[in-house]
């Protein structure tokens, strides 16, 4: 939650009416940063241009809010830069109730929806219209090539701050064409016919486990599901913990691979894990991804765990680069159920190269930070800033490169934070 929303929405009464239900001293941090540009990032810009529609507040001249729904072709709603949107103000039942509010009062707020994924982001800006006739230019950029209807102006809306909420209560909706996309992932993944011969399990440990599920969460990483072979419940296992996988290598031996639980240590049912290909290693996660289908029959240790959380009431500091965020992921999921206040920063090339970047958004979007290195407006982690904003008592969890992990504990070091209040596990 950054700085400039705190500004906008925690008015006095507002305040007040936190402190009275016990939430001020949660939301008062938030207002204690430095003062940031309210720039979007890549991820937010991917939002902003895959929706179809939105909500549109303004003021009226009484005072009243006036809200809108505003639709399109999908992209409608333009990124022009990281803090100006805008789209084509199409011909409607001409009341011209929100263009005339604008011209007394040019401040918005827009509530964009994605109801499948169960994500929400509210925008706050400053509004103004274009003319063909003074802007032609600007306003040929915010016209949708797609749309046959007539364009009456340019809405250009300046972002003044903007904030993901709570996916709780958002009941998930789907149009015909997400319905289409999930009948046809249904039928790709219909378990293996009892008729059709599954080959037989490897490894020689004592859990059976089936694949049961597939996704591929970026073009290097794919994510399994593993329930038990025969019905059983699963060991349980606290957040941090890792499995060793047996995988069938292209000589014909079998090796063993260690990934890390990214599922809800309380699910019993089934077992997750996230795989980044790496063509350049050894060749095991290689052939895990080009051997383990569905169906696939493994034979695994239980969990063991060397990277568990405190089971104190202290709040934590969460650090993730690249792959490892599939423990981390376990680690807030565990945290948020256990009511304790932590922070998430997640860092990684571009938005498209980081595994659950879109559940971390719907399930934490209070907690989490997003860091990119390779985008156009890169916003690199800042591991000084992170760990010298953190309260003397909280203790913090890092995964990921080696690069990553040493920077954070000398870091540590270097700001006199004690050694066992940092627990590290590090990916080669």
């Amino acid at each position: 939650m950054a700085l400039t929303f705190a500004q906008i929405s925690f008015t006095p009464n507002v305040q007040a009416v936190q402190s009275e239900m016990g939430s001020r001293t949660v939301y008062r941090s938030s207002e204690l940063g430095d003062i940031e540009e309210p720039a979007l990032s890549p991820v937010e810009q991917a939002f902003i241009t895959e929706r179809d529609s939105f909500y549109q507040a303004t003021v009226s001249q009484t005072g009243w809010p006036y809200v809108q729904h505003r639709g399109g072709p999908a992209g409608f709603l333009k990124v022009l830069d990281a803090r100006t949107i805008g789209y084509a103000d199409f011909s409607g039942n001409r009341q011209y109730i929100s263009v005339g509010n604008l011209r007394g009062d040019e401040r918005v707020s827009l509530v964009l929806m994605d109801y499948p994924q169960q994500r929400r982001l509210k925008i706050w800006g400053r509004a103004r219209t274009v003319s063909e006739f003074d802007e032609p230019q600007l306003l040929a950029q915010l016209e949708s090539p797609d749309s046959r209807a007539p364009v009456e102006r340019g809405i250009v809306i300046r972002v003044e701050a903007f904030d993901w909420n709570c996916p709780k209560y958002i009941t998930p909706r789907y149009s015909q064409q997400e319905v289409d996309a999930l009948l046809l992932r249904a039928k790709l993944s219909e378990p293996v016919s009892s008729s059709k011969k599954v080959s037989e399990a490897i490894g020689s440990g004592a859990l059976a486990l089936t694949v049961v599920g597939l996704q591929q969460l970026t073009p290097g990483i794919r994510s399994y599901e593993l329930q038990p072979t025969h019905g059983d419940k699963l060991p349980p296992y606290r957040a941090g913990a890792h499995i060793r996988v047996p995988v069938a290598m292209p000589g014909g031996s079998i090796a063993t691979r260690t990934y890390s639980l990214a599922g809800t240590a309380g699910d019993l049912r089934r077992y997750r894990i996230a795989v980044l290909r790496n063509d350049h290693g050894f060749g095991g996660s290689r052939a895990l991804h080009e051997g383990w289908q569905l169906g696939t029959q493994v034979n695994v240790d239980e969990p063991v765990n060397h990277f568990s959380l405190h089971q104190d009431r202290r709040p934590a500091l969460l650090i993730a680069g690249g792959i490892g965020i599939t423990p981390i992921m376990a680690m807030a999921s565990e945290l948020a159920e256990r009511g304790l206040n932590f922070q998430l920063h997640y860092a990684g090339k571009t938005p498209d190269d980081m595994a659950f970047i879109g559940e971390l958004q719907r399930n934490f979007p209070d907690q989490s930070r997003f860091y990119f290195s390779q985008t156009l407006q890169p916003n690199r982690l800042n591991v000084s800033r992170v760990l010298g904003g953190a309260s003397a008592d909280t203790v913090i969890y890092v995964c990921g490169p080696v690069r990553l992990t040493d920077e954070v504990r000398h870091t540590a070091r270097r700001l006199g934070i004690a050694e066992d209040r940092v627990q590290s596990e590090q990916f080669t």
